[in-house]
């Protein structure tokens, strides 16, 4: 009796142990990497504007990353997202050359994106596609709507405030702290979070990313919690397109090629589990912040792009790995 509860404290042990582990994993991967090029590159790496600058870099993915959380842990996936910040970058050139003000041309934008994500969700719902495919044609349609709508140029905007939201902070706006960009960002995180943790709706989201069918008989509303999840994803998407714009001052229908990728793979470092049900937003912008350090590590190094690329991939199938291992464990 007495070996048979020491054999079970010594399982809940290693149980809380795993869960701890799984829980700080992203933010140990952070400090490891970010150590490692302190180290290498002590002189240009650590420092005040450096570390501004990888924040200026992580807004664009982390804020689409936010979105993407949601929809992986549904049990879902966007491939559009790239596109559809290529989309908002669009809108928001157009509306500005028809003079609306920035605010309206921001919210035109968001708006642009939240249409394309409740047409992704209607066919997830309505049709049946699987998410792979409806967001695979989306990406293609959405990619070719922006080309279309921009008339396969870049288009120049009017200078506004939109311009300055990834700006670095000049001496009299230290007191900031981090660029405005990047508060948008940080502000997004902590109402996905509270969405996610302290709503019925953030519950519905993880109860049908965990299990459809236990979550349908539960009287969860399946459909409308996935095309829901999809407007959202596609939302901040386009909210991230805004940031897109403010770095890139015009509308590019050719931005953010293959950024969705890196939005995914975010996600993924992040703790997510492609299986659904699992994710957090602090994980989530802790693995866009590793593959930040990555790429401007890689610069401080005077890497070749090809050498970032396999790192960046080594990572992401490392993060996938521990996910499947995981699950295998639980099994």
């Amino acid at each position: 009796m007495e070996e048979q509860q020491k054999m079970n404290s010594l399982s809940t042990n290693r149980q809380s142990l795993f869960t701890l582990l799984k829980r700080l994993g992203p933010l140990i991967g952070l400090a490891f990497v970010f150590g490692l090029f302190a180290v290498l590159r002590p002189t240009n790496f650590p420092t005040p504007d450096n570390m501004q600058l990888m924040m200026l870099q992580t807004a664009v993915v982390g804020t689409a990353a936010l979105g993407m959380t949601m929809v992986i842990i549904s049990g879902g996936i966007d491939l559009s997202v790239g596109s559809v910040i290529a989309l908002s970058t669009v809108v928001i050139s157009l509306l500005l050359n028809y003079g609306f003000p920035p605010l309206v041309a921001a919210v035109g934008g968001v708006a642009a994106g939240a249409l394309c994500g409740s047409i992704i969700g209607v066919l997830i719902t309505r049709l049946k596609l699987t998410p792979f495919i409806a967001t695979l044609g989306m990406w293609g349609a959405l990619r070719g709507a922006a080309k279309g709508l921009a008339n396969e140029q870049v288009i120049v905007a009017p200078s506004s405030w939109l311009n300055g939201l990834l700006n670095t902070l000049s001496s009299d706006q230290q007191w900031m702290l981090l660029p405005p960009g990047v508060w948008l960002m940080v502000i997004l995180a902590l109402f996905v979070g509270g969405l996610l943790r302290y709503t019925q709706r953030g519950r519905h989201i993880f109860a049908v990313g965990s299990n459809e069918q236990t979550a349908r008989l539960c009287g969860v509303p399946v459909e409308r919690t996935k095309l829901i999840v999809y407007m959202l994803g596609s939302g901040f998407a386009a909210l991230a397109g805004v940031l897109q714009f403010s770095y890139l001052t015009v509308g590019d229908p050719t931005t953010a090629a293959g950024m969705e990728l890196d939005i995914i793979a975010a996600v993924v470092i992040g703790g997510a589990s492609l299986a659904g049900g699992e994710g957090t937003v602090l994980g989530s912008l802790v693995g866009a912040l590793i593959m930040t350090v990555v790429a401007n590590g890689s610069t401080k190094m005077e890497w070749p792009n090809w050498v970032q690329e396999i790192v960046t991939g080594g990572i992401i199938i490392v993060a996938v790995a521990l996910d499947r291992l995981r699950h295998r464990k639980v099994e």
